[in-house]
């Protein structure tokens, strides 16, 4: 006998609490299967130094907003951890933990879908998948190429320097996870090499506010991936939450000792092909950090009703260009471990129903797919900026529940 549900949401972290907490405000019986523990990916994720990106008084879900002593601080992913689950407690969220979806299928006639677990199984009129923005780590396949003697991870296994082997380290992609981990290793004292990929530059904080409350203001987290050509969002802002917070400038890092490079492209006998576009991708930066402030200083400019910090001085001159390679001996240069900060790609083999694209990219608007009953929740970029964070997956949940309203 099937165990039979309304709705059931898959993923037991962010989104798929706040799914609940909406889907109670509107009584709809539902459960939440977590295939881990509630925040499992906060837990287990993470490395040791790693603090929320935004400021403390971005942590919002549905029913809960940040009533700490410290708003314009950076909460530990520890607090995070803490967050999440208290929030989960707080709000009764019908978790069922250490319960796998194995495979998603739909079942025939449009009669909803079939979730097949270790032992049993469910059927349900409605899924709601949120099992988190960023899945499954993408490793370039040249890695295959590089000797066994070399460590390669990615961000969700690397913890701290002191657990890598001596040597120098290669990071490789320039976004907010590789720049933060380069920043990191340089100073604690370790040779650094740098594959820089698209990313733009953002102070942490101007006038008075963070780059957060600029975003906000600016309408920046109002515009939706429809607003981009063929959906391609922006590459991701680089900025830190540790220490009080400060901007990450990936040539101050080259000016501190890194060595920085352009995009790997070819890997035989232990030697990168590198292609020697660094300095052109950092231009790009530095144009998305002008154009940044100039949008900035064009809102002042319009007698905006606030207060503002008096601007301090501009930043000196630019930094010495980086010196461009074409190839990278890692024997030569010391280098003994590899961080592959190169992205993250979907998970869903265990999705039996075709509503993917060519990428293996969910068909959705705003979480919509073409298929009835079946939903996402929490994905970057799955409508404006904000659906990934903890911050924006509270109005997309409700747009969802009130489509199933609709749809009941």
């Amino acid at each position: 006998m099937h165990e039979q549900q309304d709705i059931v949401v898959i993923g037991g972290g962010q989104a798929g609490l706040a799914m609940s907490r909406v889907l109670q405000q509107q009584g709809r019986e539902h459960i939440v299967l977590e295939r881990g523990r509630v925040g499992e990916r906060w837990r287990t994720e993470r490395w040791d130094s790693l603090r929320f990106q935004f400021p403390n008084w971005t942590l919002q879900l549905p029913g809960y907003t940040y009533q700490g002593h410290d708003p314009e601080g950076f909460a530990h992913y520890g607090e995070i951890v803490r967050l999440v689950e208290d929030y989960a407690g707080r709000v009764g969220a019908p978790v069922r933990k250490h319960t796998e979806v194995r495979a998603l299928a739909a079942l025939d006639g449009n009669e909803g879908f079939e979730l097949s677990l270790a032992d049993t199984s469910i059927h349900a009129r409605n899924v709601v998948i949120a099992t988190g923005p960023f899945q499954l780590p993408r490793i370039p396949d040249l890695a295959r190429e590089v000797s066994p003697s070399v460590m390669q991870l990615d961000p969700t296994h690397y913890r701290n320097p002191e657990a890598l082997p001596e040597g120098a380290v290669l990071v490789v992609g320039s976004g907010a996870s590789g720049t933060q981990i380069a920043d990191e290793l340089l100073r604690a004292g370790r040779r650094v090499y740098l594959s820089v990929s698209r990313h733009r530059r953002v102070p942490r904080r101007f006038r008075g506010k963070d780059v957060y409350w600029w975003f906000e203001a600016l309408g920046r987290f109002a515009q939706t991936i429809d607003s981009f050509p063929d959906r391609q969002y922006p590459p991701s802002s680089v900025l830190t939450g540790v220490d009080g917070g400060y901007d990450v400038d990936v040539r101050k890092l080259a000016a501190a000792g890194a060595k920085v490079i352009g995009r790997v492209i070819a890997a035989s006998d232990g030697e990168f092909r590198v292609q020697a576009n660094a300095n052109q991708i950092l231009d790009e930066a530095d144009q998305a950090y002008a154009g940044f402030l100039t949008a900035v200083r064009d809102f002042i400019n319009k007698g905006v009703e606030d207060e503002f910090a008096e601007e301090e001085p501009g930043e000196p001159g630019p930094l010495p260009r980086v010196q461009e390679v074409e190839s990278l001996s890692l024997a030569d240069e010391g280098i003994t471990t590899i961080i592959w900060a190169t992205g993250y790609a979907y998970d869903y083999g265990w999705v039996r129903i075709p509503v993917f694209d060519e990428r293996g990219r969910p068909v959705q608007q705003r979480g919509v797919t073409p298929v009835p009953g079946l939903y996402f929740l929490g994905l970057h970029w799955m409508h404006t900026f904000k659906s990934g964070l903890l911050s924006g997956v509270g109005a997309d949940a409700e747009f969802l529940v009130d489509r199933m309203s609709g749809t009941r």
